[in-house]
């Protein structure tokens, strides 16, 4: 009796930091707008991830003395740099290009919800999943969704930084991004514990975003930012790029990842909230209709029409695919 109450605690646990990470992952985009609204996109890129790097270092170096892990090879190292490139470096190029020119609310639906989509079509496209019926008609379903979305999009009007449906597709490019990283790290970065793959990825990633920013640094007022932007910067490197991360993978030693990857989809419920309620932001109906059918078919595709009781992950490996934060794909040595 005492073990099944334990249990069900660990299981309400996981839950509560499933749901934690995404309301961090959806929070960044409204965040991450406020930020893009006061200097150029790939120095808030730079910002947030090179700011995260430096606190998932302090993290590893206080693990590392708390817990002797196995150690990594000098090649080891190198692929997870090269993942990090697509994940940090690709993925966040486009995330806060899209935020330049199109509302948050819109790369709050487009990237959690397609992401999956994309990469269950990679993984039939190259025969590592199989088809079923429920599969194709979930690609389908997101395809016709998406399409719909960008048709709405293109209807909503320009800003003045730019158009909304050129933002939109720069998001579906950030998504491109992720579902070539989740896949690329599921083989890559077997064999390392999360917290050092991440670091490393990370680490790789804002420092080719920062090379990336050099020529528009001049660009920013650094004494003219108000304090609401540098607590947002501060925000995005601690919540949703470091403290995320803990509470995800926390979640995962008890709740399987294809149950994680279903609770992603709440993602967009805490983006659009967050992006009502802080920048005021809204879509139109045909982009709601086409992000009810986005996600309609993403969870088809994804659970294939069956959702399954939640399994304890398997020890020694963890794959997750969730935007914002990087795979994770084995055992911690100490969280």
């Amino acid at each position: 009796m005492h073990n099944q109450t334990t249990s069900r605690s660990e299981s309400v646990n996981a839950y509560f930091y499933l749901l934690a990470t995404m309301a961090f992952f959806g929070s960044a985009f409204a965040s991450s707008k406020m930020v893009v609204g006061n200097m150029p996109h790939q120095v808030a890129a730079v910002l947030r991830f090179g700011g995260g790097a430096l606190i998932l270092v302090i993290l590893l170096v206080f693990m590392s003395r708390k817990s002797k892990g196995s150690k990594i090879t000098f090649r080891q190292m190198c692929r997870a740099a090269a993942v990090g490139l697509i994940g940090v470096f690709a993925y966040n190029l486009f995330f806060f290009w899209g935020l330049s020119l199109a509302p948050s609310i819109d790369g709050s639906i487009i990237v959690p919800v397609l992401s999956p989509v994309i990469t269950t079509a990679i993984l039939l496209a190259l025969g590592r999943e199989k088809a079923s019926a429920p599969r194709i008609g979930g690609l389908a379903l997101g395809l016709a969704g998406a399409v719909v979305f960008f048709v709405g999009a293109g209807g909503a009007g320009v800003d003045s930084q730019g158009s909304r449906l050129a933002g939109d597709l720069v998001f579906l490019l950030g998504a491109l991004s992720w579902a070539v990283y989740s896949i690329a790290s599921k083989k890559v970065l077997v064999g390392m514990d999360p917290l050092r793959a991440t670091t490393f990825g990370t680490l790789a990633g804002a420092l080719a975003l920062l090379v990336f920013a050099i020529p528009s640094l001049p660009e920013v007022d650094w004494t003219g930012l108000s304090g609401q932007t540098w607590a947002n910067v501060v925000y995005l490197a601690i919540g949703p790029t470091a403290v995320a991360y803990l509470c995800y993978y926390r979640g995962l030693r008890v709740v399987s990842a294809s149950t994680a990857t279903v609770i992603m989809f709440t993602v967009p419920v805490f983006g659009v909230t967050c992006a009502v309620i802080f920048l005021g932001e809204s879509f139109s109906g045909l982009q709601a209709v086409g992000a009810a059918v986005m996600l309609a078919g993403a969870l088809l595709a994804v659970t294939q029409g069956r959702f399954r009781r939640p399994q304890p992950a398997p020890t020694g490996r963890v794959d997750s695919e969730a935007p914002g934060q990087p795979v994770r794909t084995t055992e911690p040595t100490g969280n």
